[in-house]
C-alpha cells in the first residue's frame, strides 16, 4: 500500500471526506448502567446517509480507502457527540489494521477533540474481535497509546471471532463487549451461561469491565445482573436513533 495513503488528515478533509467516494453519517445507541439506573456511554454506528444499514457503506470500502474512512469517522462522530451535547461518553469502532502508526494516527483524533471540544477521556475505542487481527503486536501497540494519551479501550463482540481469551492475554482493554449471540435466551441456555459466568470471572481479576450487546428481554438482563454484569445495550432499552439520542424509558430497567 502506498504510504501516501495514510497522510495525516485535518478535521476539515475528514468531515470532507477527503479521497472517499462515498459519504456518511451516523446513528446512536446508549449502553446503560444498571446498577445506576443511568446511561453510561452511547456507540456511534455508521449508516447511509439515509439511514441506509452499516453494510451499504461498509462494502463500498477497498483496502486504499479504509485508513482515511476511519479518520473521518472519528472527526465526524465526534463532531456529532458536540451537536447532540452528548453528556456521557462515546464508543469509537476502529479498525487495527487502517491503524498505520498509532501515534500518528491519533493525531487527527486528538485535533479533532480540541476543535470540537469533547473530552478525550470520554472516548471508548472498540475493536471488534469478528476482524482477523494480522498483527497482534501492532494491536497491543494502539491500545498502549491509545490508553496513554487518555482514551478508554474495548474489544467488541467478545467471544464471536478469531482469538476470545487468546487477546486478553496480550493486552487488556478497559472493557469488552459480549456477543449478542452468548448474550441472546441466556436465561434459559445452561451452556451459554457457563460460558458467560466463565469470562465474569476472568474479567473480575483482570479489572476489565463487561457490557452486555444484543439484550432483548427483560429475562435476559435479569439473569445478567445477578451475574453482576451492570452494563447493557439492545433494544430492550433503546433501538439506535438516527442522527438522534433516543430515550430510554425508566420502565425497561429492573
Amino acid at each position: 500500500m502506498d504510504p501516501q495513503d495514510f497522510v495525516e488528515l485535518s478535521c476539515s478533509n475528514c468531515l470532507e471526506g477527503a479521497g472517499l467516494d462515498l459519504d456518511f453519517s451516523f446513528a446512536f445507541q446508549p449502553i446503560v448502567d444498571t446498577t445506576n439506573r443511568n446511561i453510561f456511554s452511547y456507540e456511534a454506528l455508521v449508516r447511509g446517509l439515509s439511514n441506509e444499514p452499516a453494510s451499504h457503506v461498509l462494502n463500498q470500502l477497498t483496502d486504499r480507502t479504509r485508513y482515511r474512512f476511519d479518520q473521518a469517522c472519528r472527526v465526524k462522530i465526534i463532531r456529532m457527540a458536540v451537536e447532540l451535547g452528548i453528556p456521557v461518553n462515546v464508543n469509537i469502532n476502529f479498525y487495527p489494521n487502517a491503524v498505520y502508526k498509532a501515534e500518528l494516527c491519533i493525531r487527527t483524533t486528538l485535533a479533532a477533540a480540541d476543535t470540537f471540544g469533547f473530552p478525550i477521556n470520554r472516548i471508548i475505542f472498540e475493536v471488534t474481535e469478528g476482524e482477523e487481527i494480522e498483527d497482534h503486536a501492532h494491536l497491543r501497540n494502539i491500545f498502549q497509546e491509545y490508553r496513554r494519551l487518555g482514551f478508554q479501550t474495548a474489544i467488541d463482540d467478545f467471544g464471536a471471532g478469531y482469538s476470545g481469551l487468546n487477546l486478553l492475554s496480550e493486552f487488556q482493554p478497559d472493557f469488552i463487549k459480549l456477543d449478542m449471540k452468548l448474550v441472546r435466551g441466556i436465561d434459559s441456555n445452561k451452556p451459554r451461561q457457563a460460558i458467560v459466568k466463565g469470562i465474569v470471572q476472568v474479567c473480575n481479576e483482570l479489572g476489565i469491565d463487561i457490557i452486555a450487546e444484543g439484550v432483548e428481554t427483560r429475562d435476559e438482563l435479569s439473569w445478567l445482573s445477578d451475574t453482576g454484569i451492570r452494563l447493557v445495550q439492545g433494544y430492550h432499552f433503546a433501538r439506535p436513533g438516527f442522527e438522534s439520542l433516543p430515550p430510554v424509558e425508566a420502565a425497561a430497567f429492573l
